[in-house]
């Protein structure tokens, strides 16, 4: 099984070590970042709808984006599976074949490690990245300041309009994921499948808008209104949109009309939210959506973010609440 899966991988250029020891050794030039995300079949995937490469490409480009949103560029994954004794290791290969693609296509030179394989009762993947700051300072979620322009890049609201998609047209009559729906909703709508299955994060942006004087920035994965929520937090400032702004920037995208609330509450697109001070110009591919404001409250009962100067509560993404057909 392994034999067959590293014969997938290509060589990270950091990489001194490879797969076969008990550890890989890397080369950094300054301090390095890490971050860890699972993957679970069931609430974060299903198998019916992902073939194994999609599945690969995911679990490596949403890695990927927390790396790029620290302002690093990404060097190496480690990836543990964990999967059922029945499962085939074609499937395993693909998974391999989209987690080497995903790193070619989105971080060029960063590649897959090592890693580790198990038995778990459903596919459980757990993936580590690391990156290299390359003397730079981090770029935190802490550092918003009131005055700041709130930009964004990357796609915005596609991967939820493709998940609704799945779940309104691609499960069979007993409520679970239905294989014989996906060609079909590949074929009509690919924009929004593709955002969804299998994301392209711009992973080259984040080291752009660290040397572009971002004053704090995250990565997009549970919606853009719960993870601007966390990062006024962390900064103690309020974030405004502006509807305006988003339908300029992000209302049509490849040829798909993109409603506002979606852009808000969809999720899963894995773009890269930033700060920057208003005397900065953008970096190419970041556009404004919003201000940095002090914190002065929306009324009672709403938090950190306004639309049009309304606030209005955070929606998206939540492993503890939210439930779909089929999950448990």
């Amino acid at each position: 099984m392994l034999a067959r899966v590293l014969a997938q991988l290509s060589e990270a250029s950091a990489v001194e070590l490879g797969p076969g020891d008990d550890c890989a050794v890397l080369r950094h030039e300054g301090d390095i970042v890490v971050t860890t995300d699972t993957m679970i079949e069931g609430p974060d995937f299903r198998l019916a709808w992902h073939d194994g490469f999609e599945l690969g490409w995911k679990l490596a480009a949403t890695n990927l984006s927390d790396v790029a949103a620290m302002g690093a560029r990404p060097t190496a994954l480690t990836v543990a599976l964990a999967v059922p004794l029945d499962t085939p290791v074609h499937l395993l290969e693909r998974i391999a074949e989209g987690l080497d693609a995903a790193c070619r296509a989105l971080a060029p030179g960063c590649g897959v490690v090592g890693g580790d394989l198990g038995r778990a009762p459903v596919v459980t993947a757990a993936v580590t990245a690391l990156g290299d700051l390359e003397g730079r300072a981090p770029v935190l979620r802490s550092g918003a300041r009131a005055g700041d322009v709130v930009a964004y890049a990357g796609e915005l609201g596609l991967a939820g309009l493709g998940l609704s998609l799945l779940f309104a047209e691609g499960l069979a009559s007993d409520g679970t994921a239905s294989a014989d729906a996906v060609p079909r909703l590949w074929a009509a709508h690919p924009e929004v499948i593709a955002a969804q299955l299998a994301p392209a994060p711009p992973i080259p942006l984040g080291i752009a808008a660290a040397q572009g004087g971002a004053t704090a920035m995250m990565d997009v994965s549970d919606a853009l209104s719960i993870d601007s929520e966390r990062l006024a937090r962390a900064s103690d400032v309020q974030i405004g949109f502006s509807s305006a702004l988003l339908e300029q920037g992000f209302g049509e995208q490849s040829g798909v009309v993109v409603p506002v609330e979606a852009m808000l509450h969809g999720g899963e697109d894995h773009g890269l939210l930033a700060t920057f001070p208003a005397d900065v110009a953008l970096p190419a591919g970041f556009r404004p959506i919003g201000t940095v404001d002090p914190v002065t409250g929306f009324g009672p009962s709403a938090g950190r973010l306004s639309l049009d100067g309304k606030g209005f509560e955070a929606r998206g993404w939540d492993p503890y609440t939210v439930q779909y057909p089929g999950s448990s």
